[in-house]
């Protein structure tokens, strides 16, 4: 039995990638959102890996702490990672945790939530992005692009894109859930399967959730949560 499901969980049922995530992320966002220096500087070099693959920047070599995805599984019919999954989930976390950083600069609010299912999801923050009962065609086509990336750098590279876009509305997302969908699309059927969980998120978003919801609707104006003191 694999460590991690090859098909996209549901947020409260999370891999190892995702438990990570969710773990280091919320450490570091509550640092960042008290004005704690060393989690600002620690998403400072974050925001550089965003788009690209972290390993191949030295900097970034151990600063955040990825021990528990070496460690065995207590559970017995749980086997480790090889070595081959070990890289994907790596290159998974560190994407997340990237892309998040990117999310979060200058927010005073949290931008990593983990949310309730479809609601945090990417297909369901993609159509918070757009008008309730319209198609925003050039939103749209950036997520299609995403959805269809042909190889891992597209992937990270057009992510990034979406990720822009939601930080400029303040929409979160379950960066938890996308770590753990970042390493399902590494497995053979990944895409498909991370493809169609975005797909189905997509669709079954309904602007009404957010009024019985804690997340403001997009169309608030967010620009007064936001600050400079991370602009580099």
């Amino acid at each position: 039995m694999t460590a991690v499901s090859p098909t996209a969980a549901p947020s409260d049922r999370l891999g190892i990638v995702g438990r990570l995530a969710a773990s280091r992320i919320t450490q570091l966002q509550k640092g960042y959102l008290n004005d704690d220096g060393a989690a600002v500087a620690t998403l400072a070099r974050l925001r550089t890996a965003a788009g690209k693959d972290a390993m191949s920047i030295p900097q970034l070599w151990g600063l955040i702490d990825t021990s528990p995805l070496y460690e065995r599984p207590k559970d017995a019919a749980v086997r480790p990672l090889r070595e081959h999954e070990l890289q994907w989930a790596e290159q998974a976390f560190h994407a997340a945790l990237s892309l998040w950083a990117v999310h979060q600069q200058s927010r005073r609010t949290e931008m990593h939530h983990g949310a309730r299912p479809y609601r945090g999801e990417l297909g369901a923050a993609v159509r918070r992005l757009m008008p309730a009962n319209e198609i925003d065609e050039a939103v749209h086509k950036r997520f299609v692009r995403a959805g269809t990336a042909p190889s891992w750098p597209r992937l990270a590279q057009r992510l990034r894109d979406l990720v822009v876009l939601l930080r400029q509305a303040g929409v979160p997302l379950d960066y938890a859930l996308l770590a753990d969908q970042l390493y399902t699309w590494r497995q053979p059927g990944g895409p498909q399967a991370v493809r169609a969980a975005w797909g189905r998120s997509f669709n079954a978003y309904r602007p009404a959730a957010d009024a019985a919801g804690t997340d403001n609707d997009n169309t608030s104006d967010t620009r007064s949560s936001e600050t400079d003191k991370d602009a580099s």
